[in-house]
């Protein structure tokens, strides 16, 4: 890294160094190998995920001003490997607010700063009883309802849970599964190429919105109307073997396993880290789930570090 040294003045008039800064160009990749960004949804788990990240040894901050994000990268390249992983929470409230934070974005991209952005996502129904049970207005809500403010924030959000790296829907998650899932991302000692999360679940239930990618299984003939095989689930080896004797079910596995290779060597060249795969069937809890199962074993023996939540299982 060059350095270069800003020159400022004390009240006497003498120079004072204020120490090394970043020029664009310059990588601070060596100096701060992890920097995370933490937004989302006000009243889905910023503080939170925050708070995991603090417990497992980060440097945070919350509420950085945006502009300022830049600046804290820069102190902590000055901090000779002292501060080596910085957490950022952010929150949207403005219009002025994100363009700064699309700046700052920008700008850490030109100084060659790896970054990465987590986002917390919620239902609306799931927001309104949150700030309903702490009777706090939305901050962007003004003189509306708490659902304009949600609508306003979600639309000035857009844009960046688009660019975000990982998504968490938080909308059925307590306080301690939202930290196991950041425990599941960020425990490691060593941070890994690719991390997969193999998510089954049920179409009745709806989409997972936080999936990257969705697969639909209810081609395969239903284990439900199997009567022996109705009380049971996908995790049961007899309701596996009967999904996976069923034509189509071990040629579409074997594609689609081939295709995710394909994709993942696509995500590691653009820096992407995490990925998360939905399987679906109408209930969640036969054919996603073994489906799932299997599909998470293939992408562990190719490398991948995996881990495989079923939504809907016991639903029903």
């Amino acid at each position: 890294m060059t350095e270069q040294h800003e020159t400022e003045y004390d009240r006497d008039g003498a120079q004072v160094s204020t120490g090394t800064t970043l020029e664009p160009g310059e990588s601070a990749e060596a100096a701060i190998p992890e920097l995370v960004i933490i937004s989302g949804m006000s009243g889905a788990g910023r503080s939170t995920a925050a708070k995991c990240l603090e417990d497992l040894g980060w440097f945070v901050v919350d509420n950085l001003p945006p502009a300022l994000i830049p600046t804290m990268v820069e102190l902590g390249a000055r901090s000779q490997g002292n501060v080596a992983r910085i957490a950022v929470v952010v929150d949207v409230r403005g219009r002025q607010f994100f363009d700064a934070l699309r700046e700052s974005l920008a700008d850490l991209e030109l100084r060659g700063v790896t970054r990465r952005i987590v986002f917390l996502e919620s239902s609306d129904d799931a927001l309104v009883r949150r700030f309903e049970s702490v009777r706090r207005p939305h901050p962007l809500q003004g003189e509306g309802r708490i659902t304009d403010g949600i609508a306003a924030e979600r639309d000035l959000l857009r844009e960046l849970r688009g660019d975000a790296d990982l998504v968490i829907d938080t909308s059925s998650l307590n306080v301690h599964e939202l930290r196991a899932k950041m425990d599941a991302q960020f425990a490691g000692e060593e941070e890994p190429e690719l991390r997969a999360t193999v998510m089954s679940f049920g179409y009745k239930y709806g989409l997972p919105v936080d999936a990257d990618l969705v697969v639909d299984c209810r081609f395969i003939p239903n284990p439900h109307w199997v009567p022996e095989l109705r009380p049971f689930t996908g995790l049961n080896p007899e309701v596996s073997g009967y999904v996976f004797s069923q034509p189509g079910a071990k040629e579409f596995l074997d594609r689609y396993t081939e295709l995710l290779q394909l994709i993942a060597a696509g995500y590691r060249r653009e820096g992407k880290r995490y990925v998360t795969i939905a399987v679906g069937c109408t209930g969640g809890k036969h054919r996603s789930v073994a489906v799932s199962e299997k599909l998470a074993a293939r992408l562990a023996s190719e490398g991948v570090e995996t881990v495989v939540v079923h939504r809907d299982m016991g639903r029903e």
